[in-house]
């Protein structure tokens, strides 16, 4: 065991914030890519790999679904994180010093509101760490970075406001991922996660789920995308309410395999208390 878990970002990315939450005992090192924290952890350089997969605000984060099957990896924790975001500058910086903030794009168009009503210009970054990164090495106070607290301790810039996000309740959920699955029941709650393709029958995915219908399974999450490139072939990503072994969830699944070509159970975990 390493004690290590990878993330995607520079230090200070709120995946880094995920990992301090979630595993505050292990080192966070970070990685260029999620192709790179998936290898990371596969190769055993580090213990876990901690993927954002969804955003209250935003959705789905492009490419993990397509990334999650393939990776070899096991999900075994979720986590969810508040979005908090604050206006960093270097020390002795105003507000009103500052004409542009730069920040990941996506970042940005959460503090629209912020930034219209203090004449901020945005500047689009590689990623929020990074953002502040490049604000710290510049030392200029008419540019900020919208980033973490954590980014703002890290790299030594003074926090002029923070929470600026325009929508308050904007949450980031995190899958921890393992080489090894963890089917254990550990806790009064459970989640279930797996993928699936259904036959060239008709009607085949109405009648895969008509299973966890009947059998009162709640399904939080069922997405949809190409296999291959092909507009032909798709693949099912499905998060479910339950252990494996429940009987109604165990009902369920026996009944989807009947209409599918393929199934894999990507994590069986806690579901984490703030997904109420």
């Amino acid at each position: 065991m390493t004690g290590r878990i990878a993330f995607q970002g520079e230090l200070g990315a709120y995946s880094h914030e995920a990992c301090r939450q979630a595993r505050p005992d292990m080192e966070a090192v970070p990685c260029r890519t999620f192709e790179d924290a998936i290898d990371a952890c596969r190769s055993g350089e580090v213990d876990l790999a901690m993927l954002p997969v969804e955003n209250s605000t935003y959705g789905r984060v492009a490419d993990i679904h397509t990334l999650l099957p393939g990776s070899g990896l096991r999900i075994i924790d979720e986590a969810f994180v508040r979005v908090h975001i604050s206006l960093l500058a270097i020390p002795g910086a105003k507000i009103s010093d500052v004409k542009r903030a730069m920040s990941h794009t996506v970042l940005l168009g959460q503090c629209r509101d912020f930034l219209k009503s203090h004449s901020i210009t945005a500047v689009t970054g590689a990623d929020t760490a990074g953002s502040a990164k490049i604000v710290a090495e510049k030392g200029e106070p008419s540019m900020g970075a919208l980033a973490s607290e954590l980014a703002g301790e890290i790299y030594g810039l003074d926090v002029l406001a923070s929470k600026i996000e325009d929508q308050s309740n904007n949450t980031t959920r995190f899958l921890v991922m393992s080489r090894e699955a963890d089917h254990s029941r550990r806790a009064s709650k459970m989640m279930t996660t797996f993928t699936f393709r259904v036959r060239n029958i008709p009607a085949a995915l109405y009648k895969a789920m008509g299973g966890f219908a009947t059998n009162g399974v709640n399904m939080t999450k069922l997405e949809s995308y190409m296999v291959g490139g092909s507009f032909t072939a798709t693949e099912f990503y499905a998060d479910i309410e339950g252990h494996p072994e429940d009987p109604n969830v165990k009902l369920a699944l026996d009944e989807l395999k009947y209409f599918t070509s393929e199934r894999d159970i990507l994590g069986v975990y806690p579901a984490d208390p703030r997904r109420d």
